[in-house]
């Protein structure tokens, strides 16, 4: 079967074998899909395929084990409860008013069972904690054991050490700024703690909770006497306090009739005749209850006063109303148990809950802890929870109230309430749970029990949304919660090239070992000859008599004298050189978002140099990649396309295909005249109360031409898709405020996809008003409808669809069905037109194609008695209790068949502005990038070929199987495909990063199940094989826990660096797993962000982040690093030089003051200066050649052949600084100006010491690539600071701080006014620095890197003029236009999907129509818009549009659609032939040549509307040969003025791109000269 055929037959469907894996072609390689269509009917096809195969094995495993089947229905939850992997751990009975039993109590009758409090903390230390802890963590470090050991022998006299009390100073700097900044960022966390820990809940208190013992302190409070049972804390005490003047009045009350009721009042006498009549059970006594404070959690939600929670007056105390005696025992209640009646709701903190507890929940508070749902203000028990803290979607997810549990309304009837949790223990999977409730009958006395699962379970961080209140018996608290187990433990990280500088140290420790062990054995060999004139004239200066413990003592000495060649400065100046960083990344104004008045805030400052060194980016996609806004773009009606937007995905092709989009602005506004005109023709047909027109984003006029035309059969079909849209849905219709905005609707979803329909449907004049128990409320063209539903099969990822039923107004009964065009074609009637068909199907291709998502609606006219028998079966369905899930779904197929096609909508998933720029960005920069979301499989594809991620030119790889065999064979397969046309994989690092374009790219989407088989322990090597040869990979359907094992398995597989990036709590795992984490800043704040290492507003920003602040700082690091070792080198060996000279003895060549100064003042900011502000490019250069990162990928620019080169440098240059005054001294006539000989220790070691610095901080300044007025200052300033020293320290006293012999009196005077001085120095530097700087004249010139050509570029050449920023010297300035490139001078803010959103989202302003441009001389040039109307609708018949200007009920077709007879194509659609200049609707195109003749249709636009796009061609946006000018620029001709490449046709109509009919230009024509190796945007 053809993988490129969409709807597969069903004859060839069936004629599939089960056992045979579709996807493996017989050459055993992976079947692959190119386009975007196919990839999701792939993906479909593959999830059928799978859950057949899974039916196939439950009906064999069925059949087997039929004996073994449970009898009753208590024993079907039993198994229902229990099935699943086995969960570690203990499982834990809640018990509710009933004694525990027995076995779970101790000695003393206290509860064996300790559960955690809810106390969270994600922070590493605590105030007792952080001393050892932060030493031990510190102390990990090799080269603090070594400073601290060095330290201890400089405290014994023996080993001559000049100050023991100041060689500890460095170490304890070291030790302190590094403890002061790990509790800076340990604060920071400990803040957000507290904040969350300090939160307010409502429990019920005055109760007693039996799981918690009587008294459960932990012992050291009891033993101080600390915090005693029963006694309110300070800050429970303060919350109450604090909330005392704001109490409120409450009746937890269910309203029969559906409708949300206010349950505030000031006073009970006055407010009860305005509520409606209290439902039965559910309405019970008031409850006096304080009013909630402003805090959320995450902090940023509206004040509850704001938001519709707690009510805003201020009445007097309550009045206790005794609740009605006379009730039936109901479910867990029994009114004959006996109780205390003192249980009230209180107010408490959240670190106050304990397991057991009851709580109350109300609108838009948070959910402290994960909660299972006992009763709610819904009739039916259910309620609804946002869960954009945990996994950043927006959209209401449904959890339901236990049957048994849910007439549960006031304190009285829990404390009369009796039963027992019986919980699974604490695991991580957030989607599943397993519990039973256990209860005895009031009645009868029999034990009853009940099924919890994941819907009855509310998760902590999540709020409550369009639920009154809800009463919840709290299961897990704190570190138990599903939230903090996929969080995990705050990790500590560290840098790659610290890790490599721990590698350094230990080779430069062994170095230096072996240097003072030859030392002490030359020491030793000299110290035992006895024939010397050490015996005469150096008597007692050996410390012992023994030869050997005398060069055991040279060795330590030597050790002490030589201890810089592992320098501890060198760690304090990268803690120095790591906060500077960080904090030029948190004043970066091109990384602040303004709408959250948030800058990237970098909490971990240490790894900053990871961020130039990243490989692999693993993204969650909702909140991360897209702003969780649908917009409905496009529609298909009756083979009619309508929408006139175009994607992101549509732009991205064709700038890959070397064609510019039109511009943004220019875009945005031909879509605002396009709105208007709609808008205007809608407004004079009819009046829609409802309409949001801000919100409007199915822009054509044409529809509103349509539905005007009430002749036409096109008109009843548009009316019977949008009524379909209005009807068929889950979505609760809210009036925020009924008061001033009567006609103002939201919608809340559980699917963001169905609010985005309903609106649509609203905005074009089909609003859904509002929904009741039974009956549905729309209107249809200003005319209400009122629908009875009888019946909800509601979506989920098996069924692919879902549909209501409904009498309709005309009494007869319909089926609306909506899913995916796979599903939904294999149920059309056979009757259905072919050609409607194929042509929907095309339709619904080129949405996908273009990035959007598709859904395909449906309908059918049901008999009553079809219906009738219908509902018996799926009544009997419902209640199986075997095999339940199966049944009710044959029993909704067995309905869903012989469906008549209404249409096919298209919604486009908003990505975040920049989204699709800074993925092709990264990927240019050689980075790949893994999407792991949880959402389905066709959701993840839509989404990354809307960010340009998945693109028509990738072989793409679906992996869906349900056995570790299957996901082998397929991996394999795979593999097999890969090699097939790439050949055998190279891992050598220097072949890291891809380069995009340069061979055949390859993606691979996998689910969720496929992925937990492919990470067990021996199919991981091969999907590891596989994912990292592919340049982008999505995994569907993953849980947080596989998140993080995905980032390891690349992390550790490969040694790779990895980023991680998301938003919400289920992305914490993999953010604290990568090297890296970067969380999302949001409107309610993010967990994410808090566990992240570095937080900010949008993910555009993470291009910033990475191409400039990161490869600045792995660049700086690795050259800092190195010219730290070298300048060590240079001044320690120096002294090693001069050991032969001196009996191998450690004595100092240098005057001690130069040994303390030297890493302290003279050589120290030179380094320093060069980690923290040298570029060796400009940060606007690095975004324009993203190419240039992949130097950090292979890890290029800190290497161990780098490291010894500076070491080996370091030794020569030593060597000719020792050697050359040695010289001269020895050789030449070693007497003064003065005639003082300078033939003293102190002459030769200061005359080393001065040359040894110039060079030091000259070969540091050689390295310098940016010379800014510091480094001048520094580079030069540090030497002149150390001859102003020799002047100062001259004239010190002979006796001083330094030493007490007194050879540097007068140096000065004898040192520099000698020529031999000077000469040595100067010649000594040199000698040393003219090896480095040939070698560096040789490489930049004849062997030059991609950065010295482009730094090269930038500084002596024209790149500037072409990237279009402005010289320093106005006199080298080009007159050009800086708009040609905007995301230079102004980041980000002509973004085309920002435009787009800014347009969508505001009111447009009613323009007057252009007029049309009339030709001359000049238009040859340039492409000329003519500016036709709609079909001439508005010249050839303006009595037609303006008679009528509302719709009567009679012009309304029937509610009940009917099959059409067949009409003609496309009788609406066709292009005008005629221009017309009176509507500004749509734009087309002209030739070139031919100045004000519109172009013909192509043969596949004839059923579409006129174009209003046109081919340009913007030489400004791409990166022209570098030996070729551009021969103008932007600003010089418009780009809408360019004439359309050769070979180019016009742009199909309705604003579709067609990419198969570009053309690239001519190879040897004019505008051909395009460099397409690296270029600039």
């Amino acid at each position: 079967m053809s993988l490129f055929k969409r709807h597969p037959q069903p004859d060839e469907v069936h004629m599939d074998n089960d056992e045979q894996d579709h996807a493996i072609d017989p050459d055993l390689r992976l079947r692959t899909v190119r386009t975007a269509a196919s990839t999701i009917a792939e993906s479909i096809r593959s999830e059928q395929r799978a859950q057949k195969r899974r039916n196939t094995r439950t009906k064999r495993s069925l059949f087997f084990r039929r004996e073994k089947r449970p009898k009753t229905a208590e024993s079907a939850v039993s198994n229902a409860t229990s099935a699943g992997p086995h969960i570690p751990g203990h499982r834990r009975n809640i018990y509710v008013n009933t004694p525990l039993s027995p076995s779970e109590l101790d000695h003393r009758g206290e509860p064996l069972a300790r559960y955690a409090r809810n106390k969270v903390r994600t922070s590493r230390y605590t105030l007792l904690t952080f001393l050892p802890k932060n030493l031990f963590e510190q102390f990990h470090r090799i080269a603090n054991i070594y400073f601290l050991a060095l330290v201890i022998f400089q405290l014994f006299p023996v080993f001559g050490a000049a100050s023991a009390s100041t060689a500890a100073l460095p170490l304890l700097f070291i030790l302190t700024v590094t403890a002061i900044k790990d509790g800076v960022e340990d604060y920071r966390r400990a803040q957000l703690d507290e904040e969350v820990n300090t939160s307010a809940v409502t429990k019920l208190g005055q109760w007693r909770n039996v799981n918690i013992p009587s008294d459960p302190r932990p012992w050291y409070q009891r033993l101080l006497r600390m915090n005693p049972p029963g006694k309110v804390s300070r800050g429970v005490q303060k919350l109450r306090e604090k909330e005392a003047g704001q109490g409120m009045q409450v009746i937890l009350n269910k309203d029969s009739s559906g409708d949300r009721i206010s349950l505030s009042t000031a006073d009970l006498n006055e407010s009860m005749p305005s509520l409606p009549p209290l439902a039965g059970l559910a309405s019970r006594q008031l409850e006096d209850i304080q009013s909630i404070d402003s805090h959320t959690y995450p902090p940023g939600l509206p004040r509850a006063s704001e938001a519709g929670g707690w009510g805003r007056q201020n009445p007097s105390l309550a009045r206790y109303q005794q609740s009605v005696t006379s009730r039936s025992s109901i479910g867990v209640v029994d009114w004959k148990r006996r109780t205390t009646g003192t249980a009230q709701w209180e107010r408490t903190l959240w670190k106050k809950l304990e397991v057991g507890d009851i709580v109350l929940l109300r609108e838009n508070e948070q959910v402290p802890a994960d909660i299972v749902v006992l009763s709610t203000s819904d009739p039916n028990g259910l309620c609804y929870v946002e869960t954009k803290n945990l996994d950043g979607e927006t959209n209401l997810k449904v959890r339901k109230a236990l049957r048994a549990a849910s007439s549960l309304g006031s304190e009285e009837e829990i404390e009369k309430a009796s039963f027992v949790l019986d919980s699974e223990p604490p695991h991580q999977n957030l989607y599943l749970y397993n519990a039973v409730l256990r209860y005895n009958d009031s009645t009868t006395g029999e034990p009853r029990r009940e099924g919890v699962t994941i819907n009855e379970l509310l998760l902590r961080g999540c709020t409550v949304r369009n639920t009154t209140w809800i009463i919840g018996l709290v299961a897990f608290t704190g570190p138990d919660t599903k939230i903090y187990l996929n969080g995990g433990l705050t990790p500590s990280k560290q840098s790659k090239i610290s890790k490599e500088t721990n590698f350094n140290v230990v080779v430069n420790f062994i170095f230096l070992v072996i240097i003072c062990s030859l030392s002490a054995i030359i020491s030793g060999v000299l110290d035992g000859l006895q024939d010397t004139s050490t015996k005469i004239y150096e008597q007692g200066v050996d410390p012992t008599n023994s030869t050997i413990l005398n060069a055991l003592v040279t060795f330590v000495s030597c050790l002490i004298a030589f201890q810089n060649i592992v320098p501890v400065s060198l760690f304090i100046s990268i803690e120095i050189v790591k906060t500077i960083q960080a904090f030029f990344i948190a004043q970066d104004v091109d990384m602040y978002y303004k709408p959250f008045d948030a800058a990237c805030v970098p909490k971990n400052w240490g790894i900053s140099d990871d961020l130039g060194q990243i490989e692999y980016i693993f993204s969650d996609k909702t909140g991360t990649l897209t702003q969780n806004v649908m917009e409905f773009q496009k529609c298909s009606i009756s083979g009619v396309v309508y929408g006139e937007g175009v994607t992101e995905a549509q732009r991205g092709a064709a700038k890959r295909q070397g064609r510019d989009d039109v511009d943004p602005e220019e875009l945005s506004h031909k879509l605002a005249t396009l709105k208007d005109d709609m808008v205007n023709k809608l407004v004079r047909l009819f009046k829609n109360r409802y309409a949001q027109v801000d919100k409007l984003t199915l822009i054509s006029p044409k529809l509103a031409q349509d539905i005007a035309d009430r002749s036409s059969q096109q008109a009843s079909h548009i009316i019977a898709f949008f009524r379909a849209l209005a009807v068929c849905h889950t979505v609760l219709a809210d009036k925020p405020d009924p008061s001033t905005k009567p006609y103002y609707l939201e919608y809340k979803a559980e699917s963001p996809d169905e609010a985005a329909l309903v609106a649509a449907a609203r905005d074009v004049g089909f609003p859904f008003v509002g929904k009741s128990k039974d009956t549905l409320d729309i209107e249809v063209l200003g005319q209400s409808e009122q629908y009875t539903l009888l019946q909800t099969l509601e979506f989920n990822s098996t069924r692919k669809r879902m549909s209501v039923i409904v009498r309709a107004p005309d009494g007869s009964i319909i089926l609306y069905c909506k899913g995916a065009d796979t599903v939904i074609y294999e149920r059309l009637s056979p009757d259905t037109d072919p050609v409607l068909k194929e042509k929907t199907s095309k339709d619904m291709d080129m949405f996908a194609n273009g990035g959007l998502r598709t859904l395909c609606v449906a309908y059918r006219v049901l008999a009553e008695d079809e219906f009738l028998s219908w509902v018996r079966t799926y009544e009997a369905a419902s209640s199986a209790t075997e095999n339940r899930d199966e049944e009710i779904e044959k029993a909704a197929s067995e309905i869903e068949q012989s469906l008549l096609i209404l249409g096919a909508t298209a919604l486009e998933d908003k990505l975040q502005v920049g989204v699709p720029e800074a993925i092709e960005t990264l990927h240019r920069a050689g980075i790949k990038l893994w999407i792991l979301t949880g959402d389905k499989l066709q959701t993840a594809i839509e989404i990354g070929f809307s960010c340009n991620l998945l693109k028509q030119d990738m072989e793409i790889m679906i992996l869906s199987a349900d056995s570790p065999e299957e996901t082998r064979a397929q991996i394999e397969a795979g593999l097999n495909k890969i090699s097939s046309v790439l050949g055998p994989p190279s891992w050598d690092p220097k072949k890291r990063g891809f380069v995009p374009g340069a061979q055949a790219a390859f993606a691979v989407v996998i689910d969720g199940e496929t992925l937990r088989h492919a990470l067990s322990p021996d199919i991981k090597p091969l999907f590891l094989n596989l994912g990292t040869q592919c340049e982008t990979v999505v995994c569907c359907r993953v849980s947080p826990a596989q998140k993080a094992l995905t980032v390891k398995l690349v992390k550790e597989g490969r040694k790779a660096m990895t980023l991680s990036i998301g938003d919400g709590a289920n992305d914490v795992a993999m953010i604290q797993e990568a090297n890296v984490g970067c969380g999302l800043l949001g409107h309610e704040g993010s967990q994410a962000a808090m566990s992240a290492d570095y937080a900010f507003g949008q993910f555009r920003f993470l291009t910033k982040l990475l191409l400039v602040h990161g490869r600045w700082s792995y660049q700086r690091i690795a050259d800092m690093h190195s010219n730290f070792f070298y300048k060590n080198v240079i001044w320690t060996l120096a002294m090693f030089w001069f050991l032969p000279f001196c009996y191998f003895d450690a004595t100092y060549l240098y005057d001690y003051s130069f040994i303390l100064l030297y890493n302290l003042v003279f050589t120290a900011l030179p380094v320093i200066v060069l980690g923290a502000f040298d570029q060796d490019i400009n940060a606007k250069a690095a975004l324009a050649f993203p190419e240039l990162y992949v130097r950090g990928i292979r890890g290029l620019e800190y290497t161990r052949l780098k490291f010894w080169s500076f070491m080996l440098d370091g030794l020569y240059q030593s060597a000719v600084v020792f050697f050359i005054p040695y010289l001269a001294w020895s050789l030449g006539l070693a007497v003064s100006w003065n005639g003082k000989g300078i033939d003293s220790l102190a002459d030769l070691g200061t005359t080393v010491a001065v040359g040894a610095i110039f060079a030091a901080n000259t070969y540091v300044g050689m390295n310098t690539h940016y010379w800014t007025f510091i480094t001048w200052i520094v580079v030069i300033g540090s030497s002149l600071v150390m001859i102003l020293w020799v002047v100062i320290y001259s004239y010190f006293p002979p006796s001083n701080f330094f030493t007490s012999t007194g050879a540097f009196v007068d140096e000065v005077e004898i040192l520099f006014g000698n020529l031999v001085f000077w000469c040595s120095v100067v010649f000594s530097v040199l000698v040393a620095l003219a090896p480095h700087f040939i070698y560096k004249f040789v490489r930049s010139t004849y062997a030059p890197l991609d950065k010295d050509i482009v730094r090269e570029a930038w500084v002596g050449g024209d790149l500037k003029d072409r990237l279009g920023i402005s010289h320093r010297k106005m006199s080298k300035n080009k007159h050009s236009d800086l708009e040609a490139t905007p995301m230079f001078r102004d980041p980000h803010v002509r973004s085309a999907s920002e435009l787009t959103l800014h347009q969508t989202y505001q009111p447009t302003p009613l323009a007057p129509p252009p007029t049309k441009p009339e030709a001359d001389e000049t238009s040859q040039d340039r492409d000329t818009f003519i500016v036709p109307s709609e079909q001439n609708l508005l010249d050839s018949q303006p009595e037609t549009s303006l008679r009528l200007s509302y719709y009567s009920p009679t012009d309304i077709p029937s509610s009940s659609p009917t099959a059409s007879s067949p009409q003609p194509r496309f009788p609406t659609a066709e292009i005008s032939e005629k221009p017309l200049t009176s509507s500004p609707t749509h734009l087309s195109p002209t030739s070139p040549h031919s100045p004000g003749q519109i172009l013909p249709p192509s043969s596949s636009s004839n059923y579409s509307r006129p174009s209003y796009l046109s081919h340009t061609t913007q030489e400004s946006f791409e990166m022209q040969d570098l030996s070729y000018p551009p021969t103008r620029t932007h600003g010089s001709v418009p780009a809408s003025a360019h004439p359309p490449p050769s070979g180019t046709g016009s742009l199909a109509g309705d604003g579709r791109y067609r990419p198969e009919e570009i053309v690239a230009p001519d190879a040897s024509s004019d505008d051909s000269r395009l460099w397409y190796g690296g270029r600039a945007l």
